[in-house]
């Protein structure tokens, strides 16, 4: 039995192991502009009835869309021994090469180089992401692919002495 977990929530990392590396994948700045837009505009059909109640609207559409925002952002983390993206982990001595993209490279990874049977964790508003190859012989999945905006601070947490890549696709 594979030792990751997709299904499961997140937990915090068990007593006496420290976090390496942690990261929120928060939304860029225009998707919290569009969100507060959104909720705002719930409001629109309420306010011909009522601006007490519009006004009320708003503000619950506003809240519940940047709640939804806040819920959705996934944590990126290395502790000791176990790398956690979003709400899957897994262990890093199950972890081969690991590699930094940014730029074409990045496209490249996930478009022409992407293989469906990767788990990811994409955002499509931070360039760079990192590829980790799974060695796990139980572990039908060839590697995580995941959005980072610091590439050189996850390598360095995985212990990856790779560089970014500029150019082309990692895993063939």
């Amino acid at each position: 039995m594979s030792e990751k977990s997709f299904n499961s929530p997140a937990t915090p990392a068990p007593a006496g192991k420290e976090s390496v590396y942690t990261e929120k994948l928060w939304p860029a700045w225009w998707l919290w502009v569009a969100g507060v837009l959104l909720g705002a505009s719930l409001s629109l059909i309420f306010f011909p009835i009522s601006v007490t109640f519009g006004l009320i609207t708003m503000f619950i559409g506003i809240a519940l869309v940047i709640f939804g925002l806040v819920i959705t952002t996934p944590t990126l983390e290395v502790s000791a021994g176990t790398l956690r993206v979003g709400r899957a982990h897994i262990p890093t001595k199950h972890l081969g090469r690991i590699v930094a993209h940014s730029g074409d490279a990045a496209r490249e990874q996930l478009g022409p180089g992407f293989d469906a049977s990767s788990y990811q964790c994409i955002r499509g508003w931070i360039d760079p992401v990192i590829t980790a190859e799974i060695i796990d012989p139980q572990d039908a999945t060839p590697y995580w692919i995941f959005s980072t905006r610091k590439p050189n601070a996850v390598l360095s947490a995985l212990g990856s002495v790779e560089p970014v890549q500029e150019h082309g696709v990692s895993f063939e």
